[in-house]
């Protein structure tokens, strides 16, 4: 009687508990609706990791990354995901990881998951991210056939935006692929720095304000020419 009595309370137990469960799994998802309707992303990451702990899924635990990556949190994205190249990764989950690792200086890392996206969905947008992170990682034979690529399908409305000065700003993808196809032809062939500037001046005519262009072309230009006194030291 006694061990029937000890089964009960241990059934109604269980019972209580899934409820209980079942009752946080409905609130934290009426919560999650609640904080991204109000935009907070705080809440939004609440939300999302007592999901993942109630009721784990791979879709929650990658819409937590991109959430994390959107937030600049690019290590808890990271951690959350992990940084291994997986077959079965979602596109979002492949999108954080190569985001993330470029954000945070690992190009070579980045670089592999941003081929997969490219292989999954062409578009000139990736073609500049791959093309910029091989050139970075020193492959610059690599980088022109996706240069060469961008510059055929970057369409006139498609633009980029550089974040090197304080204020933002966007220019036309072309553009931004000349700067790069510049960048290329001076790291293979320093004695041809004529031929790299012909490249930045295309990309200036078709924005004037292409800082990150005309900062390029002086530097360029200061290497053709070097200062009075860089030349004499040179010269003894």
């Amino acid at each position: 009687m006694r061990k029937m009595a000890f089964l009960v309370l241990l059934g109604f137990g269980f019972t209580a508990q899934a409820q209980t469960k079942s009752e946080l799994q409905k609130h934290y998802e009426e919560f999650y609706q609640e904080m991204r309707l109000q935009g907070d992303v705080t809440g939004v990451i609440n939300a999302l990791t007592h999901l993942n702990v109630l009721a784990p899924s791979k879709e929650r635990r990658d819409t937590l990354a991109y959430v994390y990556a959107n937030n600049n949190q690019h290590m808890q994205a990271l951690n959350t995901i992990g940084i291994e190249k997986e077959e079965n990764d979602s596109d979002m989950a492949v999108q954080v990881k190569a985001i993330s690792l470029k954000a945070l200086n690992q190009p070579k890392r980045a670089l592999e998951h941003f081929e997969e996206l490219f292989k999954r969905n062409e578009n000139p947008y990736l073609a500049y991210e791959i093309a910029d992170l091989k050139i970075q990682t020193g492959d610059n034979d690599g980088a022109i056939s996706n240069i060469e690529y961008g510059v055929a399908n970057a369409k006139d409305d498609m633009k980029y935006a550089f974040y090197e000065r304080q204020q933002p700003y966007e220019v036309p993808l072309k553009a931004a692929f000349l700067h790069l196809k510049a960048l290329t032809q001076y790291n293979k062939n320093k004695d041809d720095i004529d031929g790299a500037i012909a490249l930045i001046d295309q990309a200036l005519a078709l924005d004037p304000n292409f800082n990150l262009a005309s900062l390029s072309k002086q530097a360029l230009e200061s290497r053709k020419n070097p200062p009075a006194a860089a030349a004499e030291e040179k010269k003894e």
